[in-house]
């Protein structure tokens, strides 16, 4: 998996899907990406702008509701009582710092995550916030150069 701090630095509603935002998200690279999130009726949009996020950067660009969407923001997420937070990096952070599973530092991602061989549904089962809200994946640590990445609103949940 290819996760990489970002910065929010353009939100909108999606014209056409009332419970999606369309985000230009700075990940240190030319241009920021256009990334789709369904968080409307969790996030406001205010608390959005300017917010530092993990986005998984290899997912094969997917149109939703005719807006291409190049990534997707990493979320705690439970369903029962319905719950969704971002997940926060720690302070001094800067878009494009890499995110990476603790004990695993030295593999390469895939360039794009390959949609028939079902990686990131197999890798997401794992990917989980702890009672401490320490997002982890199989009970490893996501940690960026700067510390734990971190899911203090939704803890015990699966992460999306």
């Amino acid at each position: 998996l290819n996760m990489k701090v970002g910065k929010i630095v353009e939100i909108s509603r999606h014209p056409d899907a009332e419970k999606l935002y369309v985000e230009k998200i700075d990940l240190g690279e030319p241009s920021p990406r256009t990334i789709v999130s369904g968080l409307v009726d969790f996030v406001p949009e205010d608390k959005m702008l300017n917010r530092m996020v993990v986005v998984l950067c290899n997912l094969k660009p997917a149109k939703m509701r005719g807006v291409e969407s190049n990534g997707m923001v990493l979320c705690g997420s439970r369903e029962d009582p319905r719950e969704v937070d971002p997940i926060a990096v720690p302070e001094g952070c800067q878009p494009g710092d890499k995110v990476f599973v603790e004990g695993y530092e030295a593999g390469e991602p895939d360039e794009v995550l390959n949609p028939k061989k079902k990686v990131w549904d197999q890798l997401a089962v794992d990917l989980k916030t702890s009672d401490q809200g320490l997002a982890q994946w199989q009970g490893n640590n996501l940690i960026t150069a700067k510390g734990q990445v971190v899911c203090t609103a939704v803890k015990n949940a699966p992460i999306k």
